[in-house]
């Protein structure tokens, strides 16, 4: 008899832990990994959760302190009490308390954060342990602002029509369903590169229907309305910036922005066919750029 396939996974973690934010929302944390090896904190984006990084803390946890966490209403972290719950501060509340559960006092980290874990990045730019903890950064198929004006789910050139109906799908309400055909084929044309392997769509769709509807439409409202350039220009440190030719979510034309922004950019990685979802489709390119990071950046300043 065959099973129908599960949810990515990632290995059982060293320690699973619950660190509360500015206004009191847990936050479900997990660390994989040899204690005093190098720091990695990631941070999944919208709909997504810690399964997300499967495949990067199963490389990376050989030889990195990796820490994961799920972003308020999705896998683990329960969804705010109120509208109120949801905003890029609260992204930015949630992020010190996991670098402040689980880093060492100085203890330096490259953080990296895909789609909303970027913006969340973004939105933390002036915040001290941010400053304190990031050795150097990740922006992974991410962008700060106008993210439904230069989508491209929506066929056709940019204007208001394209705008105002790219707010209503990623705002739309009804719930997802089951994980079938028609919704992985709807998945992968939104979300994916069109060479995007059948078991990646699967995993993808999979981890995207988990995600709550309340949140995910809670989430959808901020991300209509974003806009964190000013914490783009404020990100003072070594950042890489990685997308997608394909990425009709966050197009190229954010990266390449962003790069052209950023006070200290080392590097625009576009990955050609690749679509928004990075660290599934491209596993191997996003986790090679982390390790180039902790080598550039934590590793050879440890030797010094």
């Amino acid at each position: 008899m065959n099973r129908p396939p599960q949810r990515p996974t990632p290995p059982p973690p060293a320690r699973a832990l619950t660190v509360v934010s500015a206004d009191g929302s847990r936050i479900h944390v997990e660390t994989y990994g040899p204690e005093g090896a190098p720091a990695v904190v990631l941070a999944h984006g919208w709909t997504c959760s810690i399964a997300f990084w499967t495949e990067q803390i199963r490389s990376l946890s050989a030889d990195h302190r990796v820490i994961a966490y799920d972003q308020r209403g999705h896998g683990g972290s329960p969804a705010p009490a109120g509208p109120s719950g949801y905003s890029t501060r609260a992204l930015a509340d949630d992020l010190e308390a996991v670098l402040a559960a689980t880093l060492a006092p100085g203890e330096k980290a490259v953080v990296a954060g895909h789609s909303m874990g970027g913006m969340t990045l973004m939105a933390a730019a002036d915040r001290p342990l941010l400053r304190d903890h990031a050795a150097a950064l990740l922006l992974c198929s991410t962008g700060p602002s106008r993210l439904t004006a230069e989508a491209t789910v929506i066929p056709g050139g940019p204007g208001a029509r394209r705008t105002r109906l790219t707010r209503s799908v990623i705002g739309a309400k009804a719930p997802l369903g089951p994980v079938n055909a028609l919704s992985r084929k709807i998945l992968k044309y939104a979300t994916m590169g069109p060479g995007s392997a059948p078991d990646r769509v699967d995993a993808c769709a999979r981890i995207v229907h988990a995600c709550p509807r309340g949140a995910r439409v809670g989430w959808s409202r901020i991300l209509a309305a974003l806009d964190l350039e000013e914490g783009l220009r404020a990100l003072d440190l070594p950042v890489a910036v990685l997308v997608g030719t394909a990425d009709r979510l966050t197009p190229p034309v954010h990266a390449r922005a962003m790069a052209r922004t950023l006070p200290q950019c080392v590097g625009l990685l576009e990955l050609p066919g690749m679509g928004h979802m990075t660290p599934v489709e491209a596993p191997e390119a996003v986790t090679a750029r982390i390790r180039e990071l902790t080598d550039t950046y934590l590793r050879a300043e440890k030797k010094a």
